[in-house]
């Protein structure tokens, strides 16, 4: 959707430049931040859809930018970028609640896949009217309690834990 906001975070110039041209040329409004000290700052001002985020800054790294992110505006979208992959990443990121995690090198229609389809996502949930909403968190809590029964039933076949 037009006129969204992002923030991307990367210390280097050349990426957060092709960014911005990639973006704005979709429609999107684009800020970049080069380290996480100045990315925080940028989210404490002002509001942003989504946030592209590396994971090697000069500053801090990017899953404890992600950390401060999500208290300053958790429901901000937030996606991790690396181009030194490991499974150690990107399960910290994902536990730390990141929406998504690329790795770099990617090509344009790579990274618009998948900020629009996390944009998408949050338009979805956003869309939810109360009756949804009372619903999808019914259905949660029913599926919460069978756990919560089956787990009672192998422990103890009383319902009872031991």
């Amino acid at each position: 959707m037009a006129g969204e906001r992002i923030l991307a975070v990367d210390d280097d110039a050349g990426i957060l430049r092709v960014f911005t041209s990639v973006l704005e040329s979709e429609g999107y409004k684009v800020e970049t931040a080069s380290n996480g000290a100045n990315a925080i700052k940028l989210a404490k001002t002002s509001f942003f859809n989504l946030a592209l985020l590396d994971i090697m800054l000069p500053d801090m790294q990017g899953t404890e930018l992600l950390t401060q992110l999500q208290k300053v505006a958790p429901r901000m979208i937030k996606i991790m970028m690396t181009g030194f992959p490991s499974i150690e990443n990107t399960v910290k990121s994902l536990n730390l609640h990141a929406d998504a995690f690329l790795t770099k090198p990617f090509r344009p229609d790579e990274l618009l896949a998948v900020i629009n389809e996390q944009l998408s996502k949050r338009r979805e949930e956003e869309s939810l009217g109360p009756a949804e909403l009372f619903s999808d968190l019914h259905d949660i809590r029913a599926r919460q309690l069978r756990e919560k029964s089956k787990e009672g039933h192998s422990a103890g076949g009383d319902g009872t834990s031991r």
